[in-house]
Protein backbone atom coordinates (compact mmCIF):
# COMPACT_ATOMS: atom_id res chain seq x y z
CA UNK A 1 0.00 0.00 0.00
CA UNK A 2 1.00 3.47 -1.14
CA UNK A 3 2.23 5.88 1.66
CA UNK A 4 -0.36 8.34 0.99
CA UNK A 5 -3.09 5.75 1.18
CA UNK A 6 -1.62 3.77 4.48
CA UNK A 7 -2.08 7.23 6.16
CA UNK A 8 -5.27 8.10 4.90
CA UNK A 9 -6.58 5.00 5.79
CA UNK A 10 -5.24 4.86 9.34
CA UNK A 11 -6.43 8.07 10.06
CA UNK A 12 -9.90 7.05 9.18
CA UNK A 13 -9.64 4.29 11.71
CA UNK A 14 -8.55 6.87 13.98
CA UNK A 15 -11.57 9.26 13.73
CA UNK A 16 -14.19 6.53 13.46
CA UNK A 17 -12.22 5.00 17.08
CA UNK A 18 -12.66 8.97 18.58
CA UNK A 19 -15.90 9.21 17.02
CA UNK A 20 -17.08 5.72 18.84
CA UNK A 21 -15.72 6.65 22.52
CA UNK A 22 -17.75 9.58 22.18
CA UNK A 23 -21.01 7.91 22.30
CA UNK A 24 -19.92 7.06 25.68
CA UNK A 25 -17.26 9.59 26.77
CA UNK A 26 -18.64 13.46 26.51
CA UNK A 27 -16.07 16.55 26.01
CA UNK A 28 -12.63 15.74 27.29
CA UNK A 29 -11.82 15.33 23.55
CA UNK A 30 -7.68 16.33 25.08
CA UNK A 31 -7.86 13.35 27.11
CA UNK A 32 -9.05 10.82 25.00
CA UNK A 33 -6.81 11.83 22.21
CA UNK A 34 -3.84 11.70 24.84
CA UNK A 35 -4.74 8.15 25.79
CA UNK A 36 -4.75 6.82 22.27
CA UNK A 37 -1.58 8.82 21.03
CA UNK A 38 0.10 6.58 24.19
CA UNK A 39 -1.23 3.64 23.32
CA UNK A 40 -0.31 3.83 19.25
CA UNK A 41 3.26 5.66 20.93
CA UNK A 42 3.73 2.63 23.00
CA UNK A 43 4.24 4.37 25.92
CA UNK A 44 1.81 4.62 29.29
CA UNK A 45 -0.25 7.94 30.34
CA UNK A 46 -1.23 9.37 34.03
CA UNK A 47 -4.28 11.18 35.00
CA UNK A 48 -4.77 13.20 37.21
CA UNK A 49 -7.95 14.49 38.85
CA UNK A 50 -10.93 14.38 41.35
CA UNK A 51 -12.87 11.25 41.32
CA UNK A 52 -16.02 10.93 39.02
CA UNK A 53 -14.48 12.56 36.06
CA UNK A 54 -14.83 9.26 33.32
CA UNK A 55 -11.30 8.28 34.11
CA UNK A 56 -12.44 4.64 34.43
CA UNK A 57 -15.38 5.00 31.92
CA UNK A 58 -13.00 6.02 29.43
CA UNK A 59 -10.62 2.98 29.56
CA UNK A 60 -13.38 0.62 29.52
CA UNK A 61 -15.28 2.31 26.74
CA UNK A 62 -11.69 1.69 25.00
CA UNK A 63 -11.45 -1.58 25.22
CA UNK A 64 -14.54 -2.37 24.18
CA UNK A 65 -14.11 -0.29 20.46
CA UNK A 66 -10.58 -1.48 20.37
CA UNK A 67 -11.18 -5.06 21.27
CA UNK A 68 -8.55 -5.88 23.79
CA UNK A 69 -8.55 -7.01 27.15
CA UNK A 70 -9.08 -4.86 30.28
CA UNK A 71 -7.84 -5.04 33.51
CA UNK A 72 -8.45 -2.81 36.53
CA UNK A 73 -6.32 -3.03 39.84
CA UNK A 74 -7.59 -1.04 42.67
CA UNK A 75 -4.77 0.44 44.49
CA UNK A 76 -4.84 0.19 48.26
CA UNK A 77 -1.87 0.33 51.19
CA UNK A 78 -2.08 -3.33 51.79
CA UNK A 79 -2.03 -4.14 47.98
CA UNK A 80 1.16 -6.37 47.55
CA UNK A 81 3.73 -7.25 44.36
CA UNK A 82 1.91 -10.49 43.51
CA UNK A 83 -1.68 -9.02 43.37
CA UNK A 84 -0.48 -7.11 40.75
CA UNK A 85 2.40 -9.89 38.72
CA UNK A 86 0.76 -12.90 39.42
CA UNK A 87 2.38 -15.71 41.62
CA UNK A 88 3.40 -19.17 41.50
CA UNK A 89 0.62 -21.85 42.91
CA UNK A 90 0.30 -25.58 44.01
CA UNK A 91 -1.42 -27.27 41.06
CA UNK A 92 -2.62 -31.04 42.11
CA UNK A 93 -4.92 -31.64 39.58
CA UNK A 94 -3.24 -35.06 38.23
CA UNK A 95 -2.62 -36.25 40.99
CA UNK A 96 1.12 -34.90 41.67
CA UNK A 97 1.55 -31.18 43.32
CA UNK A 98 3.66 -29.01 41.00
CA UNK A 99 4.24 -24.92 40.77
CA UNK A 100 2.57 -23.11 38.53
CA UNK A 101 2.41 -19.41 37.66
CA UNK A 102 -0.75 -17.95 38.22
CA UNK A 103 -0.98 -14.74 35.85
CA UNK A 104 -1.98 -11.27 37.42
CA UNK A 105 -4.10 -8.54 36.15
CA UNK A 106 -1.14 -7.19 34.74
CA UNK A 107 -1.38 -9.64 31.84
CA UNK A 108 -3.48 -7.62 29.94
CA UNK A 109 -3.52 -5.40 27.17
CA UNK A 110 -4.98 -2.58 28.57
CA UNK A 111 -4.72 -1.46 32.49
CA UNK A 112 -6.26 0.80 34.68
CA UNK A 113 -3.83 1.65 38.23
CA UNK A 114 -6.75 3.29 39.84
CA UNK A 115 -5.18 5.65 42.19
CA UNK A 116 -1.66 4.38 41.85
CA UNK A 117 -0.73 6.35 44.61
CA UNK A 118 -2.62 4.90 47.34
CA UNK A 119 -0.21 1.27 47.35
CA UNK A 120 3.28 1.22 48.92
CA UNK A 121 6.63 2.04 46.57
CA UNK A 122 7.26 -1.65 46.86
CA UNK A 123 4.15 -2.25 44.95
CA UNK A 124 4.57 0.58 42.89
CA UNK A 125 7.67 -0.46 41.72
CA UNK A 126 6.60 -3.96 40.75
CA UNK A 127 4.02 -2.14 38.34
CA UNK A 128 6.38 0.05 37.24
CA UNK A 129 9.24 -2.44 35.75
CA UNK A 130 6.85 -4.27 33.83
CA UNK A 131 5.81 -0.72 32.57
CA UNK A 132 9.53 -0.61 31.49
CA UNK A 133 10.49 -3.98 30.45
CA UNK A 134 6.99 -5.65 29.08
CA UNK A 135 7.69 -8.56 30.99
CA UNK A 136 6.84 -10.49 34.56
CA UNK A 137 9.73 -12.66 35.89
CA UNK A 138 8.31 -15.18 38.24
CA UNK A 139 11.58 -17.52 39.53
CA UNK A 140 13.80 -18.34 36.62
CA UNK A 141 10.55 -17.93 34.12
CA UNK A 142 10.38 -14.20 32.25
CA UNK A 143 6.73 -13.77 30.81
CA UNK A 144 6.08 -11.58 28.19
CA UNK A 145 3.57 -9.06 28.07
CA UNK A 146 1.26 -9.02 24.97
CA UNK A 147 1.59 -5.95 22.47
CA UNK A 148 0.19 -3.84 22.87
CA UNK A 149 0.26 -2.94 26.51
CA UNK A 150 -0.84 0.33 27.86
CA UNK A 151 -0.91 1.11 31.42
CA UNK A 152 -3.35 4.28 32.76
CA UNK A 153 -2.51 5.27 35.85
CA UNK A 154 -4.88 7.79 38.04
CA UNK A 155 -4.13 10.04 40.76
CA UNK A 156 -6.14 11.68 43.26
CA UNK A 157 -4.53 15.38 43.30
CA UNK A 158 -7.07 16.06 46.52
CA UNK A 159 -6.49 13.56 49.40
CA UNK A 160 -2.45 13.42 49.82
CA UNK A 161 -3.06 12.16 53.66
CA UNK A 162 -2.09 8.24 53.50
CA UNK A 163 -0.64 8.11 49.92
CA UNK A 164 2.62 7.54 48.53
CA UNK A 165 3.49 10.08 46.04
CA UNK A 166 5.66 8.52 42.67
CA UNK A 167 9.13 9.69 42.77
CA UNK A 168 10.31 11.63 40.51
CA UNK A 169 11.86 8.93 38.42
CA UNK A 170 9.33 6.78 38.07
CA UNK A 171 6.93 9.40 37.30
CA UNK A 172 9.31 9.80 34.16
CA UNK A 173 8.38 6.22 32.65
CA UNK A 174 4.89 8.11 31.83
CA UNK A 175 4.61 8.81 28.35
CA UNK A 176 2.51 11.41 29.29
CA UNK A 177 0.72 13.40 32.43
CA UNK A 178 -2.46 14.51 31.29
CA UNK A 179 -5.07 16.91 33.73
CA UNK A 180 -8.80 15.58 33.49
CA UNK A 181 -10.53 18.88 33.93
CA UNK A 182 -14.38 19.35 34.88
CA UNK A 183 -16.57 19.04 32.06
CA UNK A 184 -18.35 22.55 30.36
CA UNK A 185 -22.22 23.49 31.58
CA UNK A 186 -23.20 21.41 27.88
CA UNK A 187 -21.30 18.59 28.69
CA UNK A 188 -22.53 18.22 31.66
CA UNK A 189 -26.07 18.91 30.36
CA UNK A 190 -25.45 16.15 27.96
CA UNK A 191 -24.17 13.93 30.26
CA UNK A 192 -26.78 14.33 32.99
CA UNK A 193 -29.36 13.66 29.73
CA UNK A 194 -27.64 10.68 28.95
CA UNK A 195 -28.08 9.30 32.58
CA UNK A 196 -31.86 9.20 32.49
CA UNK A 197 -32.06 7.90 29.44
CA UNK A 198 -33.19 3.98 29.89
CA UNK A 199 -31.86 2.38 26.20
CA UNK A 200 -28.22 1.46 26.68
CA UNK A 201 -25.72 3.16 24.49
CA UNK A 202 -24.52 0.39 21.87
CA UNK A 203 -20.55 0.56 21.38
CA UNK A 204 -19.01 -1.17 18.03
CA UNK A 205 -15.67 -2.69 17.77
CA UNK A 206 -13.47 -0.41 15.53
CA UNK A 207 -10.25 -2.30 15.19
CA UNK A 208 -8.53 -5.70 16.26
CA UNK A 209 -5.25 -6.10 17.65
CA UNK A 210 -3.65 -6.65 14.63
CA UNK A 211 -4.96 -3.44 13.14
CA UNK A 212 -3.80 -1.68 16.08
CA UNK A 213 -0.52 -3.01 16.07
CA UNK A 214 -0.39 -1.84 11.75
CA UNK A 215 -1.64 1.46 13.08
CA UNK A 216 1.80 1.61 15.96
CA UNK A 217 4.31 0.81 12.42
CA UNK A 218 2.23 3.80 10.17
CA UNK A 219 3.00 5.91 13.44
CA UNK A 220 6.16 5.21 13.14
CA UNK A 221 6.74 6.34 9.54
CA UNK A 222 5.60 9.78 10.15
CA UNK A 223 8.51 12.11 8.75
CA UNK A 224 10.26 14.00 11.06
CA UNK A 225 12.42 16.81 9.46
CA UNK A 226 16.27 17.67 11.20
CA UNK A 227 15.11 21.42 12.33
CA UNK A 228 12.00 19.90 13.32
CA UNK A 229 13.87 16.93 15.56
CA UNK A 230 16.08 20.19 16.93
CA UNK A 231 13.16 21.83 18.24
CA UNK A 232 12.19 19.27 20.09
CA UNK A 233 15.78 19.01 21.61
CA UNK A 234 15.91 22.74 22.28
CA UNK A 235 12.69 22.19 23.91
CA UNK A 236 13.35 20.36 26.27
CA UNK A 237 17.04 22.22 27.09
CA UNK A 238 15.32 25.30 27.72
CA UNK A 239 13.41 23.37 30.83
CA UNK A 240 17.00 22.40 31.87
CA UNK A 241 18.41 24.86 34.92
CA UNK A 242 22.15 24.06 33.94
CA UNK A 243 22.00 24.18 30.20
CA UNK A 244 23.29 27.07 28.44
CA UNK A 245 20.24 27.36 26.38
CA UNK A 246 17.62 27.10 29.32
CA UNK A 247 15.26 29.41 29.69
CA UNK A 248 14.95 32.09 32.41
CA UNK A 249 12.37 30.74 34.20
CA UNK A 250 14.02 27.40 34.33
CA UNK A 251 17.02 29.08 35.83
CA UNK A 252 14.64 30.83 38.65
CA UNK A 253 11.90 28.18 39.34
CA UNK A 254 13.14 24.37 38.02
CA UNK A 255 15.32 22.00 40.00
CA UNK A 256 15.55 19.29 37.26
CA UNK A 257 13.99 19.62 34.25
CA UNK A 258 13.06 17.46 31.40
CA UNK A 259 15.63 14.40 30.71
CA UNK A 260 16.40 13.27 27.71
CA UNK A 261 13.21 10.36 27.70
CA UNK A 262 11.58 13.92 27.28
CA UNK A 263 13.02 14.68 23.66
CA UNK A 264 12.06 11.06 22.69
CA UNK A 265 8.67 11.59 24.17
CA UNK A 266 8.00 14.38 22.02
CA UNK A 267 8.89 13.09 19.04
CA UNK A 268 6.90 9.64 19.28
CA UNK A 269 4.10 11.48 20.51
CA UNK A 270 4.41 14.40 17.80
CA UNK A 271 4.12 11.69 15.51
CA UNK A 272 0.90 10.28 16.22
CA UNK A 273 -0.42 13.28 16.84
CA UNK A 274 0.21 13.94 13.26
CA UNK A 275 -1.40 10.60 11.81
CA UNK A 276 -4.40 11.85 13.60
CA UNK A 277 -4.59 15.06 11.26
CA UNK A 278 -3.49 13.23 8.84
CA UNK A 279 -0.11 13.95 7.54
CA UNK A 280 2.80 12.41 6.61
CA UNK A 281 5.23 14.77 8.29
CA UNK A 282 5.75 15.64 11.78
CA UNK A 283 5.29 19.85 12.09
CA UNK A 284 6.26 22.03 14.84
CA UNK A 285 2.92 22.98 15.51
CA UNK A 286 2.66 19.10 16.20
CA UNK A 287 5.20 18.94 19.27
CA UNK A 288 3.86 22.09 20.87
CA UNK A 289 0.12 20.91 21.30
CA UNK A 290 1.68 17.64 23.16
CA UNK A 291 4.66 19.43 24.97
CA UNK A 292 2.08 20.62 27.92
CA UNK A 293 1.62 16.74 28.37
CA UNK A 294 5.02 15.50 27.45
CA UNK A 295 6.95 17.99 29.98
CA UNK A 296 4.69 18.94 33.38
CA UNK A 297 5.82 15.62 35.21
CA UNK A 298 9.45 16.03 33.98
CA UNK A 299 9.84 19.37 35.15
CA UNK A 300 10.61 19.23 38.82
CA UNK A 301 10.22 22.67 40.70
CA UNK A 302 12.13 24.42 43.73
CA UNK A 303 11.40 25.84 47.07
CA UNK A 304 11.39 29.55 45.03
CA UNK A 305 8.57 28.70 42.58
CA UNK A 306 6.60 27.12 45.09
CA UNK A 307 7.02 29.98 47.40
CA UNK A 308 5.96 32.52 44.14
CA UNK A 309 2.58 30.13 43.47
CA UNK A 310 4.41 28.53 40.44
CA UNK A 311 3.03 25.66 38.49
CA UNK A 312 4.39 22.78 36.36
CA UNK A 313 1.84 24.39 34.04
CA UNK A 314 2.52 28.35 34.66
CA UNK A 315 6.31 27.43 33.72
CA UNK A 316 6.00 25.65 30.63
CA UNK A 317 2.96 27.91 29.67
CA UNK A 318 5.68 30.51 29.30
CA UNK A 319 8.68 28.14 28.41
CA UNK A 320 7.15 26.36 25.54
CA UNK A 321 6.45 29.85 23.19
CA UNK A 322 9.66 31.23 23.96
CA UNK A 323 11.55 28.46 22.37
CA UNK A 324 12.46 29.59 18.52
CA UNK A 325 11.97 27.52 15.29
CA UNK A 326 15.86 26.17 14.31
CA UNK A 327 16.31 27.10 10.54
CA UNK A 328 15.54 24.47 8.07
CA UNK A 329 18.89 22.73 6.85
Amino acid sequence: MQPDAALALATQKLNRVREEIGKVIVGQQEVVDGVLICLLAGGHVLLEGVPGLGKTTLLRTLSRVLHLKYSRIQFTPDLMPADIVGSMMIDSDDGTKKLRFQPGPIFAHLVLADEINRATPKTQSALLEAMQEHTVTSGTVTHELEAPFLVMATQNPIEMEGTYPLPEAQLDRFLMKILVKYPTRDDLSTIVTRTIQKDEIAIETILARDEILELRRVGRDILVAPHVQDYAIELVMATQPDATQSHELARKFVRYGSSPRGAQALVECGQIYALMRGRLHLAIEDIQTVAPAVLRHRVILNFDAHADGQTPETVLSKIIPSVGVPAKG
